[in-house]
């Protein structure tokens, strides 16, 4: 499943719901019971979440981006951390904060 974050600042940034989930979780929003169909940052939760998505990319352990691959049947090695999957929705959030936009999400099968 796709999770494509809109604003009226940036062009749609589309997620696989697994690294959504987790740049979600990282910027505050309440995924426990999985991704919502649809959801916003406001203009107003923006500084929060880019706070906290800043925050969570500089604490992570370069293992962490390991956790669940253990099994997958690729040889590399080479983690793709959080500050590589978050960085375009970031990027959508400073731009949309500096002006004052929201941003929206929805899931989808993305066809």
């Amino acid at each position: 499943m796709l999770v494509t974050f809109s604003s009226k600042v940036d062009a749609d940034v589309l997620m696989m719901a697994d690294h959504a989930k987790l740049v979600l979780k990282a910027s505050g929003k309440d995924v426990s019971n999985g991704i919502p169909e649809r959801g916003v940052f406001t203009a107003e939760q923006l500084e929060d979440a880019i706070k906290k998505l800043e925050h969570a990319i500089a604490n992570e352990r370069p293992d962490d981006a390991l956790q669940g691959h253990e099994d997958d049947d690729h040889n590399d090695k080479t983690p793709v951390v959080l500050e590589q999957r978050a960085y375009p929705l970031l990027s959508m959030m400073r731009k949309a904060l500096a002006a004052k936009e929201s941003i929206m999400w929805e899931t989808g099968s993305g066809w």
